[in-house]
């Protein structure tokens, strides 16, 4: 009985392999452009430009600041929550220290005044937030002044390492560290001096997401650290005098 023919396998090209190996290479890089940082060909000063920009063309966002760590028997801001746009305007609430208490001031800041709502007082009143400790909160949000200029002023920049994180960890956020002078943090803090350390993570669409900064804030105290976090860009909110 004879043998059945033995049929023959068919060559794979060197063209095919070739082209495989495209288009695996080509899905690997789209996988890490995607995965990694969008500015990864830029400098760490390229990329606080573009954050710059868009919290300057952002016509508003959720501004979050916080601090767990506030030297004992210092009078100043623990806390401050709210929505800020480029009136400048600010709508939220503001913790302080004071007295020894901590209170929650509900705030409204625009058109260059700062209004509260002061505890044991009825309605709303027209205050200087320095002497608590607290900036005007509208101007942190101001193009070139708060937290624009911090990132205009910081020098000695460092990229460092990225992580997800964000809604869902949906986000790459990509640290870069430096230092900014006490005459520029005063626009957050304006008791603030000598030099701060700060470290920026930015996304991968060249967003601030947050912003710690640590320093000595207040006088005859120790340093500490601010922690700021930036979320809903484009917010739009109306905000006007009580």
């Amino acid at each position: 009985m004879s043998a059945a023919p033995t049929v023959p396998r068919p060559r794979r090209l060197p063209g095919a392999r070739v082209a495989a190996a495209l288009l695996v290479t080509a899905a690997l890089t789209t996988a890490c452009s995607d995965d990694g940082s969008a500015a990864s060909g830029s400098t760490p000063e390229d990329v606080l430009t573009e954050a710059r920009r868009q919290l300057d063309d952002t016509a508003g966002l959720q501004l979050s600041l916080s601090t767990d760590d506030l030297p004992e028997g210092v009078q100043g801001l623990e806390a401050a929550s709210g929505v800020a746009t480029h009136a400048p305007a600010f709508d939220g609430t503001i913790t302080i220290i004071f007295a020894g208490s901590q209170v929650d001031v509900p705030v409204i800041a625009v058109d260059g005044k700062v209004f509260a709502q002061i505890p044991l007082t009825v309605g709303w009143s027209d205050v200087d937030p320095e002497e608590y400790g607290a900036p005007d909160p509208a101007a942190l949000m101001e193009p070139g002044e708060g937290f624009s200029g911090l990132l205009e002023a910081t020098t000695g920049l460092e990229k460092g390492s990225s992580v997800r994180g964000g809604d869902d960890n949906n986000e790459i956020l990509t640290e870069y560290t430096g230092t900014v002078a006490g005459e520029v943090m005063t626009s957050v803090i304006p008791s603030a001096s000598g030099d701060f350390d700060v470290a920026y993570s930015i996304t991968d669409d060249g967003e601030l997401r947050e912003a710690r900064l640590t320093g000595v804030f207040y006088p005859d105290s120790d340093s500490m650290t601010y922690t700021v976090s930036f979320t809903d860009y484009g917010t739009e909110q109306d905000i006007t005098a009580p």
